[in-house]
């Protein structure tokens, strides 16, 4: 697997330190944390999302119908446009990354994920935001994309933690969060108010740098397995 794009290799910390702390220490304007990236696997891409991804991502999110599933932020087809501009919004202002999900098969997009709640003094970020068209659930596209992008996270933006948040209601995201081998720090009791007036109930889960060579193994044994292609 490989990440290609201006954020590839170790370009980040030419002297052991992070980017801001460099940018810091010589006195120029601090540059981004998450540079726009590529990363490439066996079964998917993860690439920059983009203004011209707009049809792509509304066709996507057709497939399953999955802005009715309340619990989740997928944007209905009358407001792809505005989930768009929020999502770049973000990342022009909030140093967030976010992404969409190709298919190598197919070429398809099928889904969108992102980098977001970047604390760049403290090597932190979340990923999140997280959709897949029905068609690519329960497929190794999900656990591949997870790989690539806590790879990127911990080996060359040296992350410290990553953290994965979800509704409470969500059981299957939270399932799937504990498969990859992340840990449940706790509960944000009415973390939120959503669209509808509901309080949203967050649940919080982490991987630490510590852990992440053990996490790596666990993803890639995940991978390998003949069953791999069903999950």
């Amino acid at each position: 697997m490989s990440a290609a794009g201006p954020s590839q290799g170790a370009s980040y910390f030419p002297s052991g330190g992070s980017a801001v702390e460099i940018a810091a220490t010589v006195g120029v304007p601090n540059p981004r944390f998450i540079e726009p990236v590529t990363l490439t696997g066996a079964h998917a891409t993860v690439e920059p999302l983009a203004r011209e991804h707009e049809g792509a991502i509304r066709e996507a999110a057709a497939d399953g119908e999955l802005w009715k599933l309340w619990y989740t932020s997928v944007p209905a087809p009358t407001k792809t446009s505005a989930w768009l501009d929020i999502a770049l919004d973000m990342r022009e202002r909030l140093g967030a990354m976010p992404f969409v999900v190709r298919d190598k098969a197919s070429g398809d997009i099928v889904g969108s994920t992102r980098y977001f709640n970047v604390d760049a003094a403290n090597r932190r970020l979340e990923i999140g935001h997280t959709w897949y068209a029905r068609r690519a659930q329960r497929t190794a596209i999900n656990t591949e994309c997870k790989l690539l992008l806590l790879t990127h996270a911990f080996e060359t933006l040296r992350c410290i933690a990553v953290e994965f948040r979800t509704h409470w209601f969500n059981h299957r995201s939270r399932e799937a969060i504990l498969r990859l081998g992340a840990k449940q720090d706790g509960v944000l009791r009415n973390h939120q108010v959503l669209p509808d007036g509901s309080k949203r109930d967050t649940v919080v889960f982490s991987i630490i740098d510590g852990e992440w060579a053990a996490v790596k193994a666990h993803l890639r044994w995940l991978l390998e397995r003949p069953s791999a292609k069903s999950r």
